[in-house]
């Protein structure tokens, strides 16, 4: 179980060094009176700092290297 989690931790710290981010359209209304809606398509953004990608990573080497003493 423990190795499992070490290299799920793995993937996703060495996916997190590589990508720092994402970004994804919304949509949003501007006006809504009645019969008239008005909407427009937001392009909103997902960062997170590279050091948290290592974090992660080092957790997972940790875990994976501490369940194959056991």
């Amino acid at each position: 179980m423990n190795r499992t989690l070490g290299l799920i931790l793995i993937v996703i710290g060495i996916a997190m060094l590589i990508w720092t981010g994402f970004t994804y359209t919304k949509k949003e209304k501007l006006v809504d009176a009645g019969p008239i809606q008005i909407s427009a398509d937001r392009e909103k953004s997902v960062n997170w700092p590279p050091y948290a990608g290592g974090i992660i990573l080092v957790a997972g080497v940790i875990v994976f290297v501490a369940s194959k003493k056991k």
